[in-house]
């Protein structure tokens, strides 16, 4: 079974959990979560099974004991550091995005080559890639947000790497090369977009 797709599923879960909670549910049945997010029941068991979510005697689910399982299978029951490398226009917005408080994710530093910049006050500090080192070492981080031009993107992913980082987000659009052991996720705004415009113009027969 597949990693990736396990965790994408239980944030998918999550996700769901959370809306169903907000509109006054306390407990949810495996084929109910299955119709909210297209997977089936027999498969939400199978994976609530491998965070140790059981059901209760007459069947369902607790949604808090699911939510928290999750939260703790991601490490959301501390709080997650990470940095920031590029503070143009995304970068701007993901250093103010709010809900990152709320998954207990904290950006603790910027990096961005130009000075002014860095002398700019922020949400969050912002300094020469020069110092990269020492604030991944010191704050014991493992995962870094890229958000500059496709063409410096490989030079700053291998520099974050040599500081230590084993997980990257990557905004830039370019497919970075990173060993084995270094997980990367690409977001691409644009080819999302393409997606959703491509099937919202295919016509049905």
């Amino acid at each position: 079974m597949s990693v990736t797709e396990f965790t994408k599923r239980l944030l998918t879960y999550r996700l769901s959990l959370i809306h169903l909670k907000e509109i006054g549910l306390e407990d949810v049945y495996s084929h109910l979560l299955a119709r909210e997010t297209g997977y089936s029941a027999a498969l939400v068991r199978k994976d609530f099974s491998r965070i140790n979510v059981k059901g209760k005697r007459r069947g369902g689910y607790e949604i808090d004991a699911i939510l928290e399982a999750i939260d703790e299978y991601f490490g959301d029951d501390k709080v997650n550091k990470v940095v920031l490398v590029g503070m143009g226009n995304i970068g701007r917005a993901i250093a103010q995005y709010k809900d990152f408080e709320k998954q207990n994710i904290r950006i603790v530093a910027a990096f961005d080559i130009d000075p002014a910049k860095q002398r700019k006050k922020f949400t969050i500090p912002v300094y020469n890639l020069d110092d990269c080192l020492t604030t991944i070492d010191k704050n014991e981080i493992d995962a870094a947000i890229i958000a500059v031009p496709a063409i410096s993107a490989q030079m700053v992913c291998d520099r974050l790497i040599r500081c230590g980082i084993k997980g990257i987000l990557n905004f830039a659009p370019v497919n970075l090369k990173v060993p084995d052991d270094v997980y990367v996720s690409n977001v691409s705004l644009s080819d999302e977009l393409r997606r959703v415009i491509y099937h919202a113009t295919q016509k049905t027969d």
